[in-house]
């Protein structure tokens, strides 16, 4: 009998430009609720990582299954469903519309795939609260950066993903917020369960995390966290 395996699974991934090898064969497994960190030189490869998961580019070879679904054999329209229901993404400037309320931001996903409108902005409403955002009336663009990465934390977690990804979610904030928005990453994760994969430059970002690994070469290679 086959066996399942929840949240998000890498096998064998490779990618190349130019002949230049960013990913020779990563394997990587986040269980639910689990977080890794990657960190590694600029350019050794670790958004595109995170893209090769999210499948806006693809594999030379390999796979990417999230709960058990191979999300490199989908394209168009199946890929773009599958990623909707068991992806979400963090990014580091969180590309949030500032002119819209932080509950319309939130809410945004869910309403662009055809979801109820009252639900939609009634969980939004529930995240921001949960995380500590102001969900008046206040446009996004009048709020800290801090708040603006805890509301788009928010709009990754709406759809309830099984996997949670996040490119450099705090190297535009200052040093509070970083901690802040860190603590608040890794701890949403584990209480929503999801399978967080995060990217930085910042050790003590990484070091907040289960496991660390680096990405150097194409070679990922766990590291001890603290290390």
């Amino acid at each position: 009998m086959k066996q399942h395996s929840q949240g998000l699974n890498i096998l064998d991934l490779s990618y190349q430009v130019d002949g230049r090898k960013l990913l020779d064969r990563v394997n990587l497994t986040v269980h639910p609720g689990e977080s890794v960190a990657v960190t590694g030189p600029s350019g050794s490869g670790k958004s595109t990582l995170l893209m090769c998961v999210l499948g806006l580019i693809k594999p030379r070879s390999g796979t990417v299954r999230v709960n058990d679904r191979d999300l490199t054999s989908l394209s168009g329209g199946r890929l773009t469903k599958a990623r909707r229901e068991l992806l979400g993404m963090v990014f580091q400037f969180g590309e949030l519309l500032p002119e819209l309320t932080p509950v319309e931001n939130v809410a945004l996903p869910v309403l662009l795939g055809g979801g109820d409108h009252e639900e939609a902005y009634r969980r939004a409403a529930s995240l921001l609260d949960e995380l500590g955002v102001p969900a008046g009336s206040t446009p996004t663009g009048m709020l800290s950066g801090g708040e603006r990465q805890r509301a788009a934390v928010a709009r990754a977690l709406i759809a309830r993903p099984a996997v949670l990804l996040a490119d450099e979610p705090t190297g535009a904030l200052d040093p509070e917020a970083k901690q802040d928005v860190a603590h608040l990453l890794f701890s949403t994760a584990r209480h929503h369960n999801c399978a967080l994969l995060l990217v930085t430059h910042d050790e003590s970002v990484a070091d907040q995390a289960d496991r660390r690994h680096e990405l150097r070469n194409g070679v990922l290679t766990e590291v001890g966290v603290g290390s």
